[in-house]
């Protein structure tokens, strides 16, 4: 294809995914009911129901804006060769291939988060603020943004110079040297993030003993998890909003409970919520959608090593010449409806292991006080009751509420 029929395709996949995306969410806004479902008297009130709706409400408001910005943005990058731009740009300042790249891709990260900042804001301190969500004071804010910066440019800046000096010094056959770091990095990741990623932002401190712990280990023993350690994060530090995972892949496991979920339930369905998480593990749920994630990226490595060395990509985006960082743009954009139609069947399998998960825990535990549990979590995240099904199709990774009621009843 020529660099114009390429720049035309872009443009389209980029249009088609903005308004498939806004006809879902106004498929979602349509299918909105003013009645309290039945199975949910008792948790919602009127007042409470109508301020989670205008939650839905305003977030869909809100993202509408958001992402048509950034839609805008895009068109407008793509069309006028913005991103070709950069490349000439970035080109005075240095003259090495790799740096190039590498500044390249810091300048977009840059821009493109200095133009995120606002909607941060606003998504934080006033929408999250306006329904009594927001905990995150402006100098967590700060610290979590330079924390970001670090990390971005200590493990970003390191995988893709990674990439770069392969896609460089080996040319096409790259992709399957970059999909073992890339595989050996997702395990490293899920195996060690708790213990060294997310302290950096939270602070974790072991379970205290009394009723809580013992009713947790007693289950553990019961059905034979190898329970390590069970710590709480302060999760209240930036929401008001509750959840629970453990962390660990092999018998090394280590359960994280909110303290924001520990405050608002009872040790009967905080002990639920631990059963489904277990059930996961039980199930081999971890394994198979690590397996299936590691999958995925070595096809995403093989197709755009097919693509990388594509001259025509880079014009298509308003480059000169070759330019791998160029290329990559173009083939993450390319490469967005089979990244959508990935997302959509992994979505499908997640749903159907919440179900399993689900199941786990009412038939190995309560079914009941699982069901307390989830009532009252979406309650308290003012969740969506009646997603519109496509939607739910395309996005859900977990099954909407009433749903899951229904299927742990049964």
């Amino acid at each position: 294809m020529t660099s114009e029929s390429l720049l035309i395709l872009i443009l389209a996949i980029v249009a088609f995914g903005f308004i498939l995306d806004q006809f879902l969410d106004y498929l979602n806004r349509k299918a909105n009911r003013d009645e309290i479902p039945e199975v949910m008297k008792g948790y919602y009130d009127e007042e409470k129901y109508t301020k989670s709706q205008a939650y839905q409400r305003t977030n869909s408001k809100f993202g509408l804006f958001s992402s048509s910005f950034s839609f805008i943005l895009s068109i407008g990058m793509l069309y006028f060769g913005g991103f070709g731009w950069i490349d000439a740009l970035v080109g005075t300042w240095v003259s090495t291939p790799m740096l190039q790249s590498l500044v390249f891709f810091g300048v977009l990260f840059i821009a493109s988060d200095i133009l995120g900042i606002p909607f941060s804001l606003y998504g934080t301190f006033v929408i999250e603020e306006k329904f009594g969500f927001n905990k995150t004071t402006p100098k967590t804010f700060i610290l979590d943004k330079i924390k970001g910066y670090v990390l971005t440019i200590v493990i970003g800046g390191g995988v893709l110079w990674i990439l770069l000096y392969l896609i460089q010094t080996i040319g096409a056959d790259f992709w399957w040297y970059f999909w073992i770091v890339i595989a050996a990095f997702i395990l490293f990741t899920n195996m060690f993030y708790t213990s060294l990623i997310l302290p950096l932002f939270n602070k974790l401190t072991p379970l205290e003993d009394g009723e809580l712990k013992q009713a947790i280990e007693k289950y553990s023993e019961k059905i034979e998890f190898p329970l390590n350690d069970i710590y709480v994060i302060d999760g209240s530090k930036r929401s008001n909003k509750a959840n629970a995972f453990f962390s660990g892949i092999g018998k090394k496991k280590k359960i994280v409970l909110y303290d924001t979920l520990i405050k608002n339930h009872t040790i009967e369905e905080l002990v639920a919520v631990l059963a489904h998480e277990v059930g996961h593990f039980k199930k081999k749920h971890i394994i198979y959608g690590f397996g299936l994630s590691i999958l995925q990226v070595g096809l995403m490595l093989f197709i755009m090593s097919l693509l990388i060395f594509n001259e025509q990509l880079s014009f298509a985006l308003g480059g000169t010449g070759l330019a791998i960082h160029l290329n990559l743009i173009a083939f993450t954009l390319l490469y967005s409806p089979i990244s959508q139609i990935t997302g959509i069947l992994m979505n499908m399998l997640s749903r159907k292991n919440e179900f399993e998960a689900d199941a786990y825990a009412r038939d190995t535990y309560d079914g009941e006080q699982l069901q307390i549990a989830l009532k009252k979590l979406s309650v308290d995240s003012l969740s969506n009751l009646y997603p519109h099904p496509a939607h739910v199709f395309m996005h859900y990774s977990h099954p909407p509420l009433l749903k899951r009621l229904e299927e742990i009843e049964d």
